[in-house]
C-alpha cells in the first residue's frame, strides 16, 4: 500500500508541477500587465504543435527544436502579444473588459489557426522533453518559482514592475518604461505557457480544443493565490495534483461512484468551481465596454436582406440543405447572448453548457430516460427541456450579483467547464443517446420550416426583453451599474432576469441543434465553443439580433465551406482588433466611410460666410472687463474670493455653536426675504435662513453653453406646484424627515464618519462642506445605500432604513445624482429620463417624463439624442431630470455644479429653489461656496468625520472667511 501511495504521489506531484507552472506564467502575466491570458492553454498549445513538427516532421534533435520552441517562438509570441494587441488597449485605458475580450480573440484566432494548419484530429507522438520522472519537472517549477520571487523581490526590474502594477500611468511619470516591464511579463509568461504545452502534450491528447481547455481549468491555482503569490500557487497546484492522483485508489459502489470518479478525475475543475464561486472576485470593474455592447445602427435594408438568405436554402436540397439546418439553430443560442451580454452588459462564458444541457435534456425526455418523467415526443420534450434549464441560469446569474468583469467571467467559465466535465463527459448520462425530429418535420427541408418559426419566436422574445421597460433598465444595468440602482432598477433580480433569459434560449438552440443533427454530440457544446460564440457576438455587436445571425451563418457556413477552423481564425482576428474597432466591423466601416466623407471639400452657406464675418469682427472688438452679474439673488460669480475655498476648511473652525433650527416650519416664498452675503452675521447670532424671491417668467433666462433653452424659472403663483409636477409636492412631503442618529463607518481602520447627526427637513437646502477627505461623500453613500454605515442609523419619515439597498431606498422617495457623471450613453435622452420615472413607479411614467424634460430645458430635438452625444453640462441637466421623474422626497445632489459654466449654474440654482419651495427635501454635496451661499437654509460643515459646524449659510461661510488665515 505504501508503495502505491508513493507512486501516486509521484504522479500527483508531476501533474502539479505543470499546472504550478500554468499559475506562475498566469500571476507574472497579470502582474505585469493586469490581463488574465485566457490564450495561455492556446500558446502552450501552438508551442506542443510546433515541437513535434520540428523534432517529429522535420526529424531536428530535441534539444535544437526545444531551444527554438522555448527560447525563440514562446516569448516573440508574447512580444508580438503585448506590443500589438495589448499595449494599444493599455493606452486607450487598459479597460479589463476589452482586454478580456482581446485575449479571448487570442485563443480562438490560435485555435482556429492550429486546425488549420496541423487539422482537428489528436497527436500521439509528440516528443517527451524531461522523463516521467517527477523530479524533473518539480525541479524546473520551484527552480522557475524561486527565481522568478527573487527578481520581483530584490532587483530593480521587480520594483518597476511592482510600480507598474500598483499605478501604470504614476510609474511612466516616474520615468519606468511600463512598456518594457509589460513586454518582459508578456514574454517570460508565453514562455510558461509554451513549457506547460511541451511537458503536457507526451501525456494528454495533443489537439487545437483539448489541450489548451486542459490548461485553462488549472486557472485555479492562479485565482487561488489571488493573482499575486508564487509560493501559494505552487503549493496549491502541489496539493491539488497529489490529491486529484490518490482520489484515484477509491472504488466505491452504488449511486455515487461514476460522481466520485468524475471528480476524482477532474479535481483542477472542482478547484475553479470553488475558487470563481466562492473566493472572493479578483478585477470588479465594469462588465464590458459600453463600446462593444451597445446597438450598432443597422444598414438600411439589412433586415430584408437577411430574411431573403434565410429563405433561400428552402430552395436547397441534400447535404447543403442538411449544413443550412445549424443555422437557425445557432442563431437562437447566440441570442441569448444578445439578451445577456449585449443589453445587460453581463460576460457569459458559459452558453455552451446550457444549451449542450438543453439538447441533453430533450434527448433524455424524447428517449424515456430522464429521471422521474415519462417518455415525451421531441416538440413537447424540447419546449419542457427549456423549462428545466432556465432556473439554470442562477449558477451563472447568483455570482453575476456581486461580481464584474475578470471575476465574472471566470466564474460562468468554472460553470461551463463544470458542466462540460461532470454532465458532457460521464457516459452514464449521455452513453447510447439518440435524438430524433418531430413527427411531421422528418425531412430537411420541413425541419427548416420548424427552425424558422422557432427562430421568429425566439427573435420576438429578444426583442421584448430588448425594448420597454424592461429593455430600459437592462441597457441602464449595462451603461451604469450604481446609476441604475439609484435610479430605481432592481440590479440583482434584473442579473437573474437577464441569465435565466438567456439559459432559456440556449437551452433551445441547444435542443434544435441536437435534432438538426439526429444526435447529441457533447463535443458541439465544449467551453471552447462557448469562448468562441462570446467572441463572434462581441465582434460582430452585442447588442444587435441581426449581428447574432450573421455570426451564426459565418461559424456554420464557414466551417462547412472551407477547412475546420476558419471561422475560429476569422472571429479571433476581429477579436483582437476590439481595442481598435469596439463597436464591431460595421461600425468601423460606418466610421471609416464617414471619415472620407469629411475629407471631400466643404463649402461654407451664405447665412455661414455672413456668421463667420461677423464672429471675426467679434473677436477684434477689445474684450470687456469687469464681472458680469450672475443674475438672480443679486449674486456674482466674481464673489469667489470673499468666500474660504472648501479645501480650506480643515483647521476645525466652529460657528460659535450656532446650530441649525430644527422646531421651525419649512419656510415659504411669501416668509423669505433676500439675503445680503456681502455683511457677515454676528458670531454668536444664527440667522433664520432666506432666500430671494421665485423668478417670475419675466426674468430673463441665460443662455446655455450647448445652444439649449436654460430651464425657466417656477411658474407664476396659482400653479399647483413650482416645477409644474416634476418635483415633490409641499403637501405629499410633510413629516419625511431624513435623518441620521450617530453614524459611523469605517474602511479596515481608518474612520470615515464617526458619530454623525444630521437632519434633512422638507423644503429645505441643506449643504454639507469640507475638505477633501471629511467623509462627505461616504455620509452621502450611507444616505443614498450605496454603503452600509458600521454603527448607527439611517431614518426616514420614522423608518430605519439603514440596510435598505439603493434601489429601495429610491422607491421610497430618496434620489440621488452622481459627482462622476451617472447617465446611461446608449439611451437618448428621453430614456434615461423615462428610467426614472418607470422604475419607481410613478403613476403615469410619460406624463412625468414629459414635465422633467420641460422643466430642465430637455424637451424639443434635444430629447431624442444619444446621451453619449451631448456635453458635459446637458448631461447635467438629464441626470437631474431623471432623478426628478420619479418624483422624489429627498433629493441628494453630489457635486451637481461640477464641470458647468456661470450660466448653468445659476439656471440649476434657479430649480434647486423651485424645487425645495414645493416642499422637496434636498442635501446638496458642493465645493462651490458661492453655490452653496446663494442656495442653502443650512451649511453643515464636515472634518476629519465629523460635523464640526452648523447653521445658516450666512454666519457659518463668513464666520470661516473671518478665521481664514490671510494672504
Amino acid at each position: 500500500m505504501s508503495s502505491l501511495t508513493y507512486d501516486l504521489t509521484l504522479a500527483g506531484l508531476s501533474v502539479g508541477s505543470a499546472a504550478a507552472l500554468t499559475g506562475i506564467g498566469l500571476i507574472v502575466t497579470y502582474r505585469a500587465t493586469g490581463v488574465l491570458n485566457f490564450a495561455h492553454g492556446a500558446i502552450a498549445m501552438v508551442c506542443a504543435y510546433v515541437l513535434r513538427q520540428c523534432v517529429v516532421e522535420w526529424g531536428w534533435p530535441l534539444w535544437a527544436g526545444a531551444a527554438v520552441t522555448l527560447l525563440l517562438l514562446a516569448p516573440a509570441l508574447g512580444v508580438v502579444l503585448e506590443r500589438w494587441v495589448f499595449r494599444p488597449l493599455s493606452v486607450l485605458g487598459g479597460d479589463p473588459a476589452q482586454t478580456l475580450v482581446a485575449s479571448i480573440g487570442v485563443f480562438v484566432l490560435l485555435v482556429g489557426g492550429a486546425a488549420l494548419l496541423w487539422g482537428q484530429g489528436a497527436r500521439d507522438d509528440a516528443p517527451e522533453l524531461v522523463s516521467s520522472d517527477p523530479w524533473g519537472q518539480l525541479t524546473v517549477v520551484v527552480v522557475l518559482a524561486a527565481g522568478v520571487g527573487a527578481v520581483i523581490r530584490w532587483t530593480r526590474f521587480g520594483r518597476e514592475l511592482r510600480a507598474v502594477v500598483d499605478d501604470r500611468r504614476l510609474a511612466v511619470l516616474g520615468g519606468i518604461d511600463a512598456d518594457r516591464v509589460a513586454a518582459a511579463g508578456w514574454a517570460f509568461g508565453s514562455f510558461t505557457a509554451g513549457l506547460t504545452g511541451v511537458l503536457l502534450a507526451p501525456y494528454v491528447r495533443l489537439d487545437p480544443y483539448g489541450l489548451p481547455l486542459l490548461v485553462m481549468e488549472v486557472v485555479a491555482v492562479a485565482v487561488a493565490a489571488r493573482m499575486r503569490s508564487l509560493p501559494v500557487a505552487v503549493m496549491v497546484a502541489l496539493a491539488i495534483g497529489v490529491g486529484q492522483s490518490q482520489l484515484t485508489r477509491l472504488h466505491p459502489t452504488g449511486w455515487g461512484e461514476p460522481l466520485l470518479q468524475a471528480v476524482g478525475a477532474n479535481l483542477f475543475v472542482v478547484a475553479l468551481l470553488l475558487a470563481a464561486l466562492a473566493l472572493p472576485g479578483i478585477g470588479t470593474r465594469d462588465a464590458l465596454p459600453r463600446t462593444a455592447t451597445a446597438r450598432v445602427p443597422t444598414p438600411p435594408g439589412a433586415w430584408i436582406v437577411a430574411v431573403v438568405l434565410f429563405l433561400l436554402p428552402l430552395g436547397f436540397a441534400g447535404s447543403d440543405l442538411h449544413t443550412s439546418v445549424q443555422v437557425p439553430a445557432l442563431g437562437v443560442v447566440l441570442l441569448s447572448l444578445v439578451v445577456v451580454t449585449g443589453r445587460g452588459g453581463q460576460i457569459s462564458l458559459g452558453q455552451a453548457a446550457y444549451a449542450g444541457l438543453g439538447a441533453l435534456f430533450t434527448a433524455l425526455l424524447s428517449a424515456g430516460r430522464f429521471p422521474g418523467l415519462p417518455q415525451l415526443p421531441e416538440l413537447p420534450a424540447l419546449a419542457l427541456a427549456v423549462l428545466l434549464v432556465a432556473p439554470l441560469g442562477l449558477l451563472t446569474g447568483w455570482p453575476a450579483i456581486t461580481r464584474r468583469g475578470l471575476a465574472l467571467a471566470l466564474a460562468t467559465f468554472a460553470v461551463g467547464v463544470g458542466v462540460s466535465r461532470f454532465v458532457f463527459a460521464q457516459p452514464y448520462a449521455t452513453a447510447g443517446l439518440t435524438l430524433g425530429r418531430p413527427a411531421g418535420f422528418e425531412g430537411d427541408r420541413a425541419y427548416y420550416v420548424l427552425e424558422l418559426a422557432l427562430l421568429a419566436a425566439a427573435l420576438w422574445a429578444t426583442r421584448l426583453l430588448r425594448t420597454g421597460r424592461t429593455g430600459r433598465a437592462l441597457a441602464a444595468m449595462r451603461d451604469h451599474e450604481a446609476g441604475a440602482s439609484a435610479a430605481g432598477v432592481q440590479v440583482p433580480s434584473l442579473k437573474l432576469l437577464a441569465f435565466v433569459a438567456g439559459a432559456a434560449l440556449a437551452a433551445l438552440g441547444g435542443g434544435m441543434l441536437g435534432m438538426g443533427v439526429r444526435a447529441f454530440d457533447p463535443g458541439a457544446f465544449d467551453p471552447v465553443r462557448g469562448l468562441l460564440w462570446f467572441a463572434a457576438v462581441t465582434v460582430l455587436g452585442a447588442d444587435s439580433t441581426l449581428g447574432a445571425l450573421t455570426a451564426a451563418a459565418l461559424l456554420v457556413g464557414l466551417d462547412a465551406g472551407a477547412r475546420g477552423g476558419v471561422a475560429a481564425a476569422l472571429i479571433g482576428v476581429l477579436a483582437v482588433l476590439v481595442g481598435r474597432f469596439p463597436g464591431g466591423p460595421y461600425e468601423a466601416l460606418r466610421a471609416g466611410v464617414g471619415r472620407l466623407r469629411l475629407r471631400s471639400v466643404v463649402r461654407l452657406t451664405p447665412l455661414g460666410v455672413e456668421v463667420r464675418g461677423r464672429l471675426r469682427a467679434t473677436e477684434q472688438r477689445p474684450a470687456r472687463r469687469g464681472g458680469s452679474s450672475a443674475a438672480e439673488g443679486g449674486r456674482s460669480r466674481s464673489t469667489t474670493a470673499q468666500r474660504p475655498t472648501a479645501d480650506t476648511i480643515a483647521s476645525g473652525a466652529r460657528a460659535d455653536g450656532a446650530q441649525p433650527p430644527t422646531d421651525r416650519p419649512a419656510p415659504t416664498p411669501e416668509t423669505r426675504t433676500p439675503k445680503n452675503h456681502t455683511t457677515p452675521a454676528p458670531a454668536n447670532t444664527a440667522q433664520p435662513p432666506t432666500e430671494p424671491p421665485a423668478p417670475t417668467h419675466d426674468t430673463p433666462a441665460p443662455a446655455v453653453a450647448d445652444d439649449a433653452q436654460p430651464p425657466q424659472g417656477p411658474p407664476a403663483p396659482g400653479h399647483e406646484t413650482r416645477t409644474g409636477g416634476a418635483g415633490g409636492k409641499r403637501h405629499a412631503a410633510a413629516g419625511r424627515v431624513l435623518t441620521t442618529h450617530g453614524l459611523t463607518a469605517r474602511y479596515d481602520t481608518f474612520t470615515a464618519l464617526d458619530g454623525v447627526d444630521l437632519t434633512v427637513h422638507p423644503g429645505r437646502i441643506t449643504a454639507v462642506i469640507g475638505p477633501n477627505g471629511a467623509g462627505k461623500t461616504t455620509l452621502f453613500n450611507c444616505l443614498a445605500g450605496t454603503h452600509h454605515p458600521t454603527h448607527g442609523q439611517v431614518r426616514y419619515a420614522g423608518r430605519d432604513i439603514t440596510h435598505l439597498p439603493a434601489h429601495a431606498r429610491t422607491r421610497l422617495g430618496i434620489t440621488r445624482t452622481f459627482q462622476q457623471l451617472a447617465v446611461f450613453p446608449t439611451l437618448t435622452v428621453t430614456e434615461n429620463v423615462r428610467v426614472g420615472a418607470e422604475q419607481t413607479h410613478t403613476p403615469d411614467p410619460a406624463t412625468a417624463t414629459r414635465h422633467a424634460l420641460r422643466l430642465l430645458a430637455l424637451d424639443g430635438p434635444l430629447s431624442t439624442l444619444p446621451a453619449a452625444d451631448l456635453p458635459t453640462g446637458t448631461l447635467r441637466r438629464v441626470e437631474l431630470a431623471r432623478a426628478l421623474a420619479g418624483n422624489p422626497r429627498v433629493l441628494l445632489l453630489d457635486e451637481p455644479a461640477a464641470g458647468l459654466d456661470t450660466a448653468e449654474v445659476t439656471a440649476l440654482a434657479r430649480v434647486l429653489k423651485a424645487l425645495a419651495a414645493d416642499g422637496t427635501a434636498l442635501l446638496v454635496v458642493e465645493h462651490d461656496l458661492d453655490l452653496v451661499a446663494d442656495l442653502a437654509d443650512v451649511v453643515h460643515v464636515m472634518a476629519a468625520g465629523r460635523i464640526i459646524a452648523s447653521g445658516p449659510p450666512e454666519h457659518v461661510l463668513d464666520t470661516l472667511a473671518a478665521q481664514e488665515p490671510s494672504a
